[in-house]
């Protein structure tokens, strides 16, 4: 799996353009992949309901749960489902309202310097393999296009609002994308 950024967007992926995102702070630029983990109703995995809410057509009389997150604004650049199929719902230079109130190493508003990548998944089940080769090949391209992303610059919505935020959860394997990463190096 090969991509290409063009226009700030993965060539070959679907683009629907989220109204949950705007311009990030004029000095700043991606330096942080932040992962999240995402399912709706919670644990149902392929319906339309996670592009629903990033596009903010998420109907709260679908579900019971619906109706307790309905008129949230929240984005990702990025959403990769269980099969490794990707949509992209922002621009990579634009800001996407993914993280909230947030910290990284001391900096707080993480959304004005972070790429949010959204898999389908929840806290506690594994996420596939097919997800991990999509991450990693995401990765890849990412740190290839935009310098000031480091390759180790990469952590969970867990890890930038703790007590707020769980996802991506135990089921996410750090070291088993590292190792991807890492075969995809070589």
């Amino acid at each position: 799996m090969q991509f290409e950024i063009v226009d700030h967007r993965l060539s070959g992926v679907p683009f629907m353009e989220s109204p949950f995102a705007d311009a990030r702070p004029s000095d700043m630029s991606p330096e942080l992949v932040v992962v999240h983990g995402i399912s709706l109703p919670p644990g149902d995995y392929g319906g339309p309901h996670v592009e629903e809410l990033f596009l903010g057509r998420l109907d709260p009389a679908a579900h019971p749960y619906f109706a307790e997150i309905h008129g949230m604004e929240v984005s990702a650049h990025l959403f990769i489902r269980r099969d490794g199929s990707m949509t992209q719902f922002v621009p990579f230079d634009r800001r996407a309202w993914h993280a909230g109130q947030s910290n990284w190493c001391g900096r707080e508003r993480c959304n004005d310097f972070s790429i949010g990548i959204e898999l389908e998944g929840t806290d506690d089940e594994a996420y596939t393999d097919a997800q991990y080769d999509a991450l990693a090949a995401v990765l890849e391209v990412l740190h290839a296009t935009y310098p000031a992303l480091h390759p180790e610059a990469i952590t969970g919505h867990c890890d930038i609002a703790p007590g707020r935020k769980t996802d991506p959860g135990p089921g996410f394997d750090w070291n088993r994308l590292r190792q991807r990463c890492d075969a995809r190096r070589r």
